[in-house]
């Protein structure tokens, strides 16, 4: 039986990733350091290591519920401090009187200097104040070449873990119960939707699945999965809890409010 098939096609790049990162850490007996996984990714990689008693998972989060986190993978003998994760903090210095910038533009603005995505942890905008989570390994690189965001001249100041912001924005957990795991039927039902208003949203275009755009309501949400909705924010599936006796789904997801 292919364990690919536990899971969507188009996730099997990732999941040789991480088996390949299992192995390493098995076969050469010491840590392995991955990028920012998003939930639907750090969930693929806890399903893969199991209950693998020579293998630990450990992540790391300096805000609550962050959306982003690196890990290590290491064998029993090695229980890694904050400096093992090699994560950095940088805080944006901007003329605040003038100018307003919100968290796609940041985003835009690092993608644009050519680094992964998978670099970079959440993004913290509390206020005025604007706070970002990078790799270590990339530090130099952005303190060099960020320096403006839109028209804006900015400058990146590296600030400790402990001057972090907690995010203005808070995520809201409910538990609903739903026919099956369509997208269109989570959405429905997380959203307090008519079934046809969430299914027009998905095929309109206005629908990411793990931010990625998708046009097909049909497609089944699993456990860590992020749906960003276009107009209604971001919900996150945090638990697929089994069956009701009408045997509807239970599950538990997390809303951005």
């Amino acid at each position: 039986m292919s364990i690919y098939q536990h899971f969507r096609p188009e996730e099997k790049e990732f999941i040789d990733q991480a088996l390949n990162w299992i192995g390493q850490a098995r076969n050469l007996y010491s840590p392995k350091l991955t990028d920012f996984l998003d939930p639907r990714a750090l969930h693929i990689l806890r399903t893969l290591l199991g209950n693998d008693h020579e293998i630990s998972l450990y992540t790391f989060s300096v805000i609550t519920d962050a959306e982003r986190k690196r890990a290590i993978l290491c064998p029993d003998y090695f229980i890694p401090a904050d400096d093992d994760f090699q994560v950095s903090l940088f805080e944006l210095a901007y003329p605040k009187k003038f100018v307003s910038i919100d968290h796609r533009q940041v985003l835009g603005t690092l993608m644009s200097l050519g680094l992964k995505r998978e670099k970079f942890g959440d993004i913290i905008i509390s206020g005025d104040h604007i706070q970002f989570l990078a790799a270590a390994e990339i530090e130099d690189y952005l303190l060099a070449n960020l320096e403006k965001i839109g028209k804006a001249s900015v400058s990146l100041k590296k600030i400790d873990f402990e001057e972090i912001l907690q995010p203005d924005e808070q995520w809201d957990e409910q538990t609903i119960t739903v026919s099956s795991m369509r997208m269109d039927a989570i959405i429905s039902s997380a959203l307090n939707l008519s079934r046809q208003k969430a299914q027009a949203l998905v095929e309109s275009g206005k629908v990411k699945l793990n931010f990625k755009q998708t046009e097909s309501s049909s497609i089944e949400c699993l456990e860590g999965d992020i749906l960003s909705i276009r107009g209604f924010g971001r919900c996150r599936i945090l638990s697929v809890d089994g069956k009701t006796k009408k045997e509807k789904w239970k599950v538990t997801v997390g809303r951005l409010k």
